[in-house]
């Protein structure tokens, strides 16, 4: 395994992805993780994340000094390599030019992370802090021309620092260099498949259950398992009525349907502010599952299906100093008095990751291939204020558009394609009359694990058709706008 040690980097899970990609189990701790704790994990190598502090900052995150010293392959990336080197002895200080974006790297050596790299390649900056003077028996391995130290490693020691970031696609061999740091400098070999998680986690939750009934893992625990499906008045045109019928017809599972619509428009009325809106649904989600989960007699732990990328945008992984980008009700939303005990075997996996495990258990493609879709539903996709007739209007528009991605080949090709309703209106003209009506945004987005993500560059008679569909079939929109923004800097949802 490899221990990713979290300095507060948006890009943690990119590298924990990068790494899973080669077929070697990764973890992600913070940065007090105990150095006998680090010893027991025994991992083949360590690799330090970025993150957004200055070395010289007051709370700068530090880990142990003597992780240098336990024999094992230290990579540090942006942040991770400047508290190598400042650690070590070297100089960290304010960069004269910083550096975002794009940059070409000169590898001044064809060997270890850059074994089969270009003399000239691509990179990834994103740094205001340089390294000034390296510690004893570091050699600069890669220059960028506003970088003299863009790499660089201690041969004896197999410590190595990269300023740049080689866990994202623009840096165009950053596969490449992660793929020899693993196995040519660690050693490790290819045995993490979906195979043996799905084997291992079921057995783990075997081991953890017993006989007791959950609420919610089916393969795990059978009979034992109950599933509740709370209906929040939040979801898409008969969605929960065609949900109903896909989880009884394909997983023959005991599921309980409850409708909480009014509880949950009556809690969000005249709410705007999306990290209200996000808290208040959050807190009714669980007063309402909390009350169903009552009646059922002898249940003693609560599985959740979080994904790894909640985890990362509500709070930082395990603990570590990454900011806060948006709070999910699953992750940190659960009540203290809460006497389920919580099971959450997908937490470190990814949406794409998912899949793959769904295959490997057999499920049905139509779930495999749902698009993602966020837990407060359709609140998070009405900027403002949220109203039956708001929520109308952007479920027949959202049906259309569904429709209409479904109609061409382009869902499984898009990760996520939905609409929002604006907050504001706009002069139009239908039949020689002038209305002043709603503004709708269509959003379609292409991503492997929805961390970082692309606008699709859907064809413009496609799009056309589209928005002469919903001014002509959906009372009160008379403008369509696309959205062209990627991720980052945009989030793939609006709020």
């Amino acid at each position: 395994m490899i221990l990713i040690i979290d300095f507060g980097s948006q890009y943690n899970q990119l590298i924990a992805r990068r790494v899973r990609e080669f077929h070697v189990y990764c973890q992600i701790d913070p940065p007090d993780i105990d150095i006998d704790h680090i010893k027991h994990l025994n991992p083949k190598g360590i690799i330090l994340s970025g993150g957004p502090s200055s070395i010289y900052e007051k709370n700068s995150p530090k880990c142990d000094e003597s992780i240098f010293n336990l024999g094992i392959p230290v990579l540090g990336i942006c942040y991770g390599m400047q508290f190598m080197i400042h650690t070590l002895g070297g100089t960290v200080k304010r960069a004269q030019k910083r550096e975002y974006g794009f940059a070409e790297l000169n590898v001044k050596e064809q060997k270890g992370l850059f074994k089969g790299v270009d003399q000239k390649t691509k990179s990834w900056m994103s740094h205001g802090d340089s390294t000034e003077k390296l510690p004893r028996g570091f050699r600069i391995t890669a220059s960028t021309k506003n970088t003299k130290i863009a790499a660089t490693v201690h041969g004896k020691k197999n410590l190595y620092g990269l300023q740049f970031h080689p866990e994202v696609h623009h840096t165009a061999r950053g596969k490449t260099m992660l793929r020899n740091f693993l196995f040519d400098v660690c050693g490790c070999k290819r045995t993490w498949t979906m195979k043996s998680f799905a084997k291992d986690s079921i057995a783990q939750i075997k081991q953890t259950i017993e006989n007791k009934k959950v609420i919610l893992i089916h393969k795990a625990v059978g009979k034992n398992l109950t599933c509740i499906f709370v209906d929040n008045g939040l979801l898409r045109k008969d969605e929960a009525e065609k949900l109903k019928k896909r989880l009884k017809q394909h997983l023959e599972i005991n599921i309980r349907f409850v409708s909480a619509k009014s509880k949950f428009l009556n809690a969000l009325f005249k709410v705007t502010d999306p990290e209200k809106k996000r808290k208040i649904i959050g807190k009714v989600f669980m007063d309402v599952f909390e009350a169903e989960a009552r009646k059922i007699k002898g249940a003693d732990f609560l599985a959740q299906g979080t994904l790894y990328p909640d985890i990362i945008e509500s709070q930082s992984a395990f603990g570590g100093p990454t900011s806060v980008i948006k709070s999910h009700h699953n992750v940190g939303g659960l009540p203290k008095n809460m006497k389920l005990k919580l099971v959450e075997p997908l937490k470190h996996l990814f949406k794409d990751e998912v899949r793959v495990l769904g295959k490997e258990l057999g499920l049905d493609e139509t779930l495999i291939w749902r698009q993602p879709f966020p837990g407060p539903g359709l609140a998070i996709r009405i900027i403002g204020e949220i109203t039956k007739k708001r929520l109308s209007i952007l479920r027949n528009v959202d049906d259309i558009l569904l429709d209409e991605i479904r109609n061409v080949g382009y869902y499984k090709k898009l990760w996520q394609s939905f609409a929002v309703l604006l907050p504001i209106k706009s002069v139009g003209v239908m039949g020689d009359s002038r209305t002043y009506e709603n503004i709708v945004a269509i959003r379609a987005v292409t991503s492997k694990d929805a961390m970082t993500a692309d606008w699709a560059k859907l064809p413009h008679k496609f799009l056309g058709n589209i928005s002469n569909r919903i001014i002509n079939e959906v009372v009160g929109v008379n403008r369509v706008v696309y959205d062209i923004s990627s991720k980052p800097p945009s989030t793939i949802e609006w709020e």
